[in-house]
């Protein structure tokens, strides 16, 4: 007999490079693998988080994605400018995300979305304290993080802190993600669609 059908999954919404940006950095998430022991960071496609992880109900899921189609649709597309990476000692290294007037207007506006429609709250964890985190909004994208020792950190951002790394594209779509159990799958994309004016 199957197993019933879980009644909510995790989802989170980011902005997704283009796929040759994606590709570039997708190798070095496996040069951090490789080198360094952290594969936490392949888990997902390289993104930059707007609205962290969420449990949200299946049987909401089509009310869920109205909302973001609708916020979506307010939006234009996004330019985003890597350059160099950054850390959040001792376990995450990132590529570094320029902070642009578009992307950090993009992100309080969703999240104000989603608590005023939803009650989402961003930085909200859950754990054995249940208490409120919240942190200042620092765009980047992971390519190791988590299960990245400290000593191992240590060596990589030896090595990453200058190595030199840039891109620049504009993002047209809000993607949805949803862990499937294993890693994070892109469940929908909603396009930015808002016309200039």
């Amino acid at each position: 007999m199957a197993s019933p059908s879980p009644k909510s999954a995790r989802f989170f919404v980011a902005l997704l490079p283009p796929q040759p940006v994606q590709d570039a950095i997708t190798a070095i998430k496996q040069e951090v693998e490789r080198r360094f022991g952290s594969r936490a960071a392949l888990k997902s496609p390289p993104h930059i988080t707007l609205q962290p992880p969420f449990n949200w109900s299946l049987e909401r899921l089509d009310e869920l994605q109205h909302h973001l189609h609708r916020f979506a649709h307010q939006q234009r597309p996004i330019p985003i400018v890597l350059e160099g990476f950054g850390a959040f000692p001792p376990r995450v290294i990132y590529v570094d995300v320029h902070q642009t007037a578009a992307l950090m207007a993009v992100q309080p506006a969703l999240v104000t979305h989603l608590e005023t429609h939803f009650g989402l709250r961003e930085g909200y964890r859950t754990g054995s304290d249940h208490r409120r985190a919240s942190w200042p909004f620092t765009p980047h994208v992971t390519i190791g993080f988590r299960d990245l020792a400290p000593a191992a950190f240590h060596q990589a951002w030896a090595e990453f802190e200058h190595r030199p790394f840039s891109a620049e594209f504009e993002v047209p779509t809000l993607t949805l993600l949803r862990h499937d159990g294993q890693v994070w799958q892109i469940f929908s994309e909603l396009p930015l669609s808002a016309s200039k004016a």
